[in-house]
């Protein structure tokens, strides 16, 4: 019994992780239930194993890809790194090799637009990852002595201005005019972060 329990979590895994990276890569639109279940190597009627319906399989799919995201906040944002951590992760999440991952990394600037027409529950799961998001850089920023006004506004302006530079990089192109938003951006934000304590 639990090999089984423990077989079908990893098949719905998989299924989540090819749901997460489709997502990126084509939108809601560009997510059908059988193209999703042929890259997973499982047939379609298996698909309801695992979810209610597409709409299900979305909502899962967004908290999936901001696992990732909370993993990512995690190694950078620690106690110990600080204001300097906050830095480490404007250079990672703003960088070339970011900018060129269009299967991985944060679903925000990929999808932030597509959020209206995501079923009702994904819209609130996104909606809890980009609070997640700001609220991690804001709990970094009042440790290093920001009052919370201050470190909640700080927060909310780098998460934007990050998601935004990214998502305006991809759309010119990934090249060197992408390479020129996306450090102008880093800069920005670091100039507008207070020195470490």
């Amino acid at each position: 019994m639990a090999d089984k329990s423990a077989h079908k979590a990893k098949v719905r895994a998989r299924i989540l992780d090819e749901a997460a990276s489709a997502l990126r890569t084509g939108g809601t639109e560009g997510l059908s239930v059988a193209n999703l279940m042929k890259r997973a190597g499982l047939t379609h009627g298996g698909f309801y194993a695992h979810f209610e319906n597409r709409d299900d399989l979305v909502t899962h799919a967004v908290d999936r890809m901001f696992d990732d995201s909370a993993a990512m906040l995690a190694r950078f944002l620690t106690d110990e790194a600080g204001i300097a951590g906050v830095g480490r992760l404007v250079e990672n999440y703003l960088s070339d090799t970011a900018m060129r991952r269009h299967d991985r990394g944060c679903p925000l600037p990929w999808l932030s637009g597509e959020v209206p027409r995501m079923p009702a529950a994904a819209q609130a799961r996104f909606r809890a990852g980009i609070a997640a998001m700001r609220s991690a850089i804001a709990r970094v920023l009042r440790a290093n002595g920001q009052g919370e006004d201050i470190a909640d506004a700080l927060a909310a302006s780098a998460v934007a201005e990050m998601v935004g530079a990214m998502a305006l990089a991809r759309a010119a192109g990934e090249g060197e005019d992408a390479l020129a938003i996306l450090a102008a951006a880093r800069g920005a934000i670091m100039a507008r972060m207070p020195a470490p304590v």
